[in-house]
């Protein structure tokens, strides 16, 4: 008798637990299915009303403005990419679009581009130092992919001269149009927080072939026991960097030494100029 009663409690409690882990399973997907972020039309669709919004309230408008490229990215663009904006200098201000306009015809801009398959990323949760740790966090928040794309402004529309990868997935700060001392080649310098390192990281694109080719792509950083510096060692048109190193004994660190490295053009890769071995991408 105490063995069917037994057998009886542990079904119970089987059906019990079935049951508990069937109505989560089914609140998660209800959820999943009324959330904006898995909607890429319904996402759209705020995003086309928060526009006609500032539409309103724009007091100067020109062919090829800021709404306009907002507008362009929208409709142009595939679902979940969006114009990103700088981030906020106080609690409080407006956040402005991250683009830099560049003679009479020409726009820098930086888009963010969701990875297919998952959930929309959101402006808010890829810009910021406090965004810099997003690829520690355990939520879905979407991957972000962003790009330093230059537009030309066409009969009041857009075209697209090139995009190349930034590579990182949060923490945007702003970026800036730069000079390089040694030649004077303008290079447009995309600044991300580093959180985890406690600094910053540097993504600078040299125009070395002009404005309408394809830039190079350099990386520089700084943090509290991190640093990478740009340079010219060959005096070639490509920058350089030294990459320092530095003694961490517990209760200080001391910056011990340099090594450089030099771009080769063959392979297309930084190149440690104590060991041809190590070589780096950008």
């Amino acid at each position: 008798m105490k063995i069917i009663y037994c057998t009886i409690i542990i079904v119970l409690m089987f059906l019990i637990i079935s049951c508990e882990k069937s109505d989560v399973k089914h609140n998660n997907i209800t959820e999943r299915n009324n959330d904006v972020a898995y909607l890429p039309e319904k996402d759209a669709e705020i995003q086309r009303e928060n526009l006609e919004h500032k539409k309103k309230f724009a007091t100067k408008r020109f062919p090829c403005d800021t709404l306009a490229l907002i507008e362009f990215v929208l409709n142009k663009y595939p679902e979940g990419t969006y114009l990103v904006d700088f981030d906020k200098t106080l609690t409080y201000n407006i956040p402005r679009s991250a683009v830099i306009y560049y003679g009479s015809k020409y726009i820098f801009g930086i888009v963010a581009k969701s990875k297919p398959g998952e959930r929309l990323i959101e402006v808010k949760n890829i810009v910021g130092y406090d965004q810099s740790f997003i690829d520690l966090d355990s939520t879905e928040l979407g991957t972000a992919f962003f790009y330093l794309t230059l537009f030309e402004c066409v009969d009041s529309t857009f075209k697209i001269i090139w995009e190349t990868p930034v590579p990182s997935h949060g923490g945007f700060n702003n970026f800036k149009i730069r000079k390089w001392n040694y030649n004077n080649t303008d290079y447009i310098k995309v600044n991300f927080h580093y959180g985890r390192g406690i600094g910053n990281i540097d993504y600078n694109y040299f125009l070395v072939d002009g404005l309408t080719e394809e830039p190079h792509l350099l990386m520089t950083y700084e943090g509290i026991n991190f640093k990478r510096k740009m340079a010219n060692v060959n005096n070639d048109k490509y920058p350089d960097y030294y990459e320092f190193i530095y003694y961490d004994s517990g209760d200080k660190i001391v910056e011990r030494d340099s090594v450089a490295f030099i771009w080769d053009v063959k392979n297309k890769v930084y190149v440690n100029t104590r060991n041809s071995k190590q070589t780096r991408q950008y």
